[in-house]
């Protein structure tokens, strides 16, 4: 005999939670009419102690024969709503210790604010895996604040007030939901550490560039297609700029004026260049750009004019050729060029490690000198004359270098229309 579950609406509810496969979703006015009584019906927490509250003989109830006497069908039929009973009184109780458990982080938030209110001076404060929905702005009256960690909650916006934190120097509030960051952010003049890693972030603030105390941005996992245009101007002091997993295409041209930056991690991109003044950055120690698949196919030649770089990594990308002059990174010890279509230098070499990398192509340079020798003719008469010599040399390396700096074009804005650009953006800040 088939059971009306129309007239057990929380049973038949759950039912279909448990076993979606052989009980069919509920009707639309069932589930209205459920919604007044158990608003909390959809908490992870609280249907978890629903299904596990169901008997095992529950399919046997409810696939009857239809032979049944009315006596046994209405003894069954006592059965259901004995169960639609048990079920409430297991929402009531999952109800009560789910608000318990919410109302411990409250009281840990309200203890922090009427600290505060007391005259306790608080410079650090840590509401980590706290579940919070959202940041009361009393927090941003705590002005003596120099460290706030709101990491792993359910953050979806950070109010406007955190301006008033004029002291803060650390942020963290990564793994959140946050679809955006405000504007104000960019009044945090002494923000050194920033971290919104593991968010939906599509964007970052053009406000952002205010915070010139900047030394460590962690932007990674996240959905950003761009960064700010005049970032760099700003972020003069910015050591560390992680960016991973991300859908960035281009760096703006603007970063090569971050002189401070010793490590940058863009791997997991869309990245299809480097802006070809990248060798303006001489302290970058690591560079991490693997795993942009096929819109990384090479890297310019300036590439090597970051003399102190130790780690490079551009693995699983589509470079076939280093630059002519990657002997001159002679600091590098590390190097990952796995899964690339290399040709020069081949992959035997590659395989062997940083140093026969930079020894074959250290010799290539060579010869490729050699070369240009023979084609430019005639050795220049001695006569005595060093400036003869100084001359010709001179002349063949410019036309040399020159000729290979321009083969590798990475996006408007990158050489001739910089000056361009740097007096825009000089304006706007």
């Amino acid at each position: 005999m088939d059971q009306d579950l129309e007239m057990f609406p929380l049973l038949s509810y759950v039912l279909h939670q448990f076993d979606s496969e052989h009980h069919p979703p509920p009707s639309m006015a069932v589930q209205q009419a459920l919604a007044p009584s158990f608003p909390l019906l959809t908490e992870p927490q609280i249907m978890s102690s629903l299904t596990q509250s169901i008997p095992t003989t529950i399919t046997q109830i409810l696939h009857m024969d239809d032979s049944l006497s009315p006596e046994e069908e209405a003894n069954e039929e006592i059965k259901l709503s004995d169960l639609e009973e048990k079920l409430s009184c297991v929402y009531n109780t999952a109800v009560e210790s789910l608000l318990r458990s919410r109302e411990e982080v409250n009281e840990e938030v309200v203890a922090l604010l009427e600290a505060a209110e007391s005259g306790t001076v608080l410079e650090r404060i840590d509401l980590s895996r706290q579940e919070l929905n959202l940041l009361p702005e009393a927090f941003c009256k705590i002005v003596g604040l120099v460290s706030m960690n709101l990491s792993c909650n359910n953050l979806t916006f950070i109010p406007d007030a955190i301006s008033k934190l004029k002291n803060l120097e650390e942020l963290d509030v990564s793994s959140n939901s946050l679809e955006s960051l405000p504007d104000s952010i960019g009044m945090l003049l002494n923000l050194k550490i920033l971290n919104v890693a593991s968010n939906n972030l599509s964007a970052l603030p053009d406000s952002i560039a205010h915070c010139r105390s900047l030394v460590e941005l962690d932007a990674s996992y996240n959905n950003l297609t761009s960064l700010p245009k005049n970032i760099g101007y700003g972020l003069q002091n910015l050591e560390r700029l992680s960016i991973q997993l991300n859908k960035l295409r281009y760096f703006p041209a603007s970063i090569i004026e971050m002189r401070s930056l010793k490590y940058i991690d863009a791997h997991m991109n869309e990245i299809h260049g480097l802006p070809n003044s990248i060798g303006r950055l001489t302290r970058l120690e690591v560079l991490n750009l693997s795993s942009n698949f096929n819109n990384l196919v090479g890297v310019p030649e300036a590439i090597t004019d970051l003399t102190n770089l130790k780690e490079l990594d551009l693995s699983n990308n589509q470079i076939q050729t280093l630059p002519d002059t990657f002997h001159r990174l002679k600091k590098l010890e590390k190097l990952n060029l796995d899964q690339n279509p290399l040709e020069i230098p081949s992959q035997e070499v590659a395989s062997q490690g940083v140093e026969a990398v930079r020894e074959f192509m250290e010799n290539r340079w060579d010869e490729i000198m050699v070369e240009e020798e023979q084609r430019f003719g005639v050795e220049p008469e001695r006569c005595g004359d060093e400036a003869g010599w100084v001359s010709w040399g001179t002349s063949m390396v410019t036309n040399l270098v020159s000729g290979m700096t321009q083969t590798v074009g990475f996006g408007g804005g990158y050489d001739g229309d910089k000056k361009h650009e740097e007096s825009c953006f000089y304006h706007q800040i």
